[in-house]
C-alpha cells in the first residue's frame, strides 16, 4: 500500500511539474503573449495567494485540533462549559469577508478589462468560424480569408468576432488568452493585443465530436512589416503553373470534386448561396501553409498525398471523402497544391 501510495505521489508531482515545464509545452497558460493573457494571469496568481493563505490557516487549525485540544484533562462525563467569544466570532465573520472582497475586486476589475463594451477604434478585424473539424478565419478590412493558420500583427489592437457554422466549439489560443465559446447563430468577441512576435498553438476546447482533439490551428504574431507582406501576398491571385506535374493536377482538381467544396480564386469557388452541406477551406494560398488537416500534419507532398488519399483514416469523422485519385494523378494533384504558394 506505501509503495502505491508513493508512486501515485511520484505520477502527481511529475505532472505538476510537468504542466508548468515553461516554453517547451505550446499550450502552456503561464506564459503570457497578450495584454488579455497577462491579465488573466494576474488574476490567477492573486486568487492563488489567497486560496494558499486560506489553506495555511485550515492546515494550522486542523493540526492544533488534532494534536493539541484532543487531549483534556478531567472527566470526559461531565459535559464541555462553552464561553462565547465576540472577537472570535467577528474574526472568523470579518476574516473569511475581506478575503472574498480581496478576490471579487481584481476578478470583477478583470472581467470587465476582458469584455469591453465598446467597438475598438483602429482594431484589426478578424472573423472566426468553427467548422467540424477546420477553423476558418477571414479579415473584412482586407479582403483576405484563410483556415487554420491565423497571422496578427504586434502591438496592434485584434477584435476576433466568432461564430460556429455548425455545433459548439470553443476558440483558445493559451498563450494569448481569452477562451471563448464559439456558438451557432450568435456572435462572440475577444479583444487583444499580441505584444510578442512568434508561432502559438490553439485548440478547440469544447468537445465537438470524434476529431474534436484534431482540430487545431496555428497563430503567427507578426511585426508589423512581416504582417504587412503576408497580407500583400494573400492578394495575389494564386499560381497558374504553365507545365509539368502541377498543370496536370490543376487540371485534375478543375474535374475533381474538389472544386465543389473549396475555393481557389479564379478557379473554383462557391457564392453566398452555396449549399452543397459541405464547406471546406480556401486553398488559394494553400502551399505557404505550414499544415494540413486543421493543424495536424505538417504541409509537405508525403502527408498531403495521405491526407487525400483517405481523408477519415488520418482524421476520425472527417467529413472530406475519400476521392479515389491514386498514382500518377494523386502525385500531379499534390504538386499542384503545394505550387499555391
Amino acid at each position: 500500500m506505501r509503495v502505491l501510495l508513493r508512486r501515485l505521489m511520484g505520477v502527481a508531482v511529475g505532472g505538476a511539474l510537468a504542466g508548468c515545464a515553461g516554453q517547451h509545452h505550446p499550450m502552456n497558460t503561464l506564459v503570457t503573449k497578450s495584454n488579455l493573457a497577462s491579465w488573466i494571469y494576474s488574476l490567477f496568481v492573486q486568487v492563488t495567494f489567497w486560496d494558499l493563505l486560506v489553506l495555511a490557516i485550515v492546515v494550522a487549525a486542523l493540526a492544533l485540533a488534532i494534536f493539541w485540544f484532543s487531549t483534556r484533562v478531567g472527566d470526559p462525563t461531565e459535559p464541555a462549559a462553552f464561553q462565547s467569544d465576540t472577537r472570535l466570532e467577528l474574526a472568523w465573520i470579518i476574516g473569511p469577508a475581506l478575503i472574498l472582497l480581496a478576490i471579487t475586486v481584481p476578478t470583477v476589475r478583470t472581467i470587465i478589462r476582458t469584455q469591453p463594451n465598446r467597438w475598438p477604434k483602429n482594431a484589426l478585424t478578424v472573423k472566426v468560424i468553427a467548422h467540424r473539424w477546420w477553423w476558418e478565419f477571414s479579415y473584412p478590412q482586407y479582403h483576405i480569408q484563410t483556415a487554420d493558420e491565423l497571422h496578427l500583427p504586434v502591438n496592434r489592437e485584434i477584435h476576433f468576432e466568432l461564430t460556429s457554422a455548425d455545433i459548439i466549439h470553443s476558440f483558445w489560443v493559451p498563450a494569448l488568452g481569452g477562451k471563448r465559446d464559439v456558438i451557432p447563430g450568435q456572435v462572440n468577441q475577444i479583444t487583444l493585443i499580441a505584444n510578442t512576435p512568434g508561432e502559438y498553438y490553439g485548440q478547440c476546447a469544447e468537445f465537438c465530436g470524434l476529431s474534436h482533439a484534431n482540430m487545431r490551428f496555428r497563430v503567427f504574431v507578426q511585426t508589423q512589416d512581416g504582417f504587412k507582406k503576408w497580407m500583400d501576398h494573400q492578394l495575389k491571385p494564386p499560381v497558374n503553373p504553365g507545365s509539368g506535374p502541377a498543370a496536370a493536377g490543376a487540371a485534375i482538381y478543375k474535374n475533381a470534386p474538389c472544386a465543389i467544396c473549396h475555393q481557389i480564386r479564379g478557379v473554383s469557388g462557391f457564392s453566398k448561396q452555396y449549399t452543397y452541406g459541405f464547406r471546406g477551406p480556401d486553398l488559394t494560398h494553400f502551399g505557404s501553409r505550414t499544415t494540413i488537416a486543421a493543424g495536424i500534419l505538417d504541409n509537405n507532398p508525403k502527408n498531403l498525398a495521405r491526407w487525400i488519399a483517405n481523408p477519415p483514416e488520418v482524421k476520425p469523422g472527417a467529413r472530406m471523402p475519400a476521392l479515389g485519385v491514386r498514382g500518377k494523378e494523386l502525385d500531379e494533384l499534390v504538386a499542384y497544391l503545394e505550387s499555391l504558394k
